[in-house]
């Protein structure tokens, strides 16, 4: 248990709450929180344990809202979800067996991948078409590949997943993104206890950063400023390269 001063606390509640914005409008959120928390003095890896909270509770507040409406290709919902569970546990296993050293190192390396992600062109994000699911063996062996890094780190998960549902799947991406809450949401919930059981995490900690992160996925729901994406994009890479700058150069 850390012994978190006010300003600490209330330094959480606003990472949250960016990282729970970001998530609704641009995607990423955890590339907020992990390295706040290392920087209030976590190790990575209890970090990267401790933040899946906040992702249970931001994709929690969106299933709510989704459940009323109706989960779309229902089916294919579960078999996808049942298959990244099994690789996701794996990959948070591995993930407590890195010291932290290699954690800042590994996370160094991934921030540098998802700025450069988030800089690539991103195209119309039309509601699509069809939205008949084809490719089913090719989508569910990548949703397994994805769902280890997603219990490995998670950072990023969004540009991982979204691409094999979208493109590779066929499917729109307005249920694309209601199939992503559903699965990480549940293999995320399930990593939890693999990180309590073998490494260490923080709850009250993960609790405080949770009450943020879900008003920022409201807030971000509802924003409707035409630019609100460029600029969260705009502050999260400064963000970004400055956490980039921290690891590599001020360990």
């Amino acid at each position: 248990m850390m012994d978190l001063l006010w300003w600490e606390i209330a330094i959480l509640i606003v990472a949250g709450f960016g990282a729970g914005l970001v998530n609704v409008m641009a995607g990423g959120g955890s590339i907020l929180t992990v390295p706040v928390m290392m920087f209030l003095g976590m190790p990575g890896p209890i970090a990267n344990g401790t933040n899946r909270i906040t992702i249970v509770a931001h994709n929690a507040s969106a299933i709510a809202t989704y459940l009323r409406h109706g989960v779309p290709h229902a089916k294919l919902c579960a078999s996808l979800t049942a298959v990244a569970i099994p690789p996701a546990l794996l990959g948070a296993w591995f993930s407590t067996r890195l010291n932290n050293e290699q954690f800042e190192g590994l996370l160094a390396f991934v921030m540098v991948a998802v700025l450069l992600l988030m800089q690539a062109p991103q195209g119309k994000k039309s509601a699509s078409a069809e939205d008949q699911p084809q490719n089913l063996v090719l989508g569910h062996v990548l949703m397994a590949a994805a769902g280890f890094w997603g219990g490995f780190i998670q950072i990023g998960m969004g540009f991982v997943v979204l691409p094999i549902m979208h493109r590779v799947m066929g499917l729109s991406l307005v249920n694309t993104n209601i199939l992503k809450v559903f699965i990480i949401f549940t293999y995320t919930l399930l990593a939890i206890f693999v990180f309590a059981a073998t490494s260490e995490v923080l709850w009250v900690v993960g609790a405080i950063a949770a009450i943020g992160n879900v008003a920022g996925g409201i807030v971000g729901a509802r924003l409707t400023l035409s630019h609100g994406e460029v600029l969260i994009r705009r502050v999260l890479t400064a963000a970004i390269i400055a956490m980039i700058i921290k690891l590599l150069f001020f360990p």
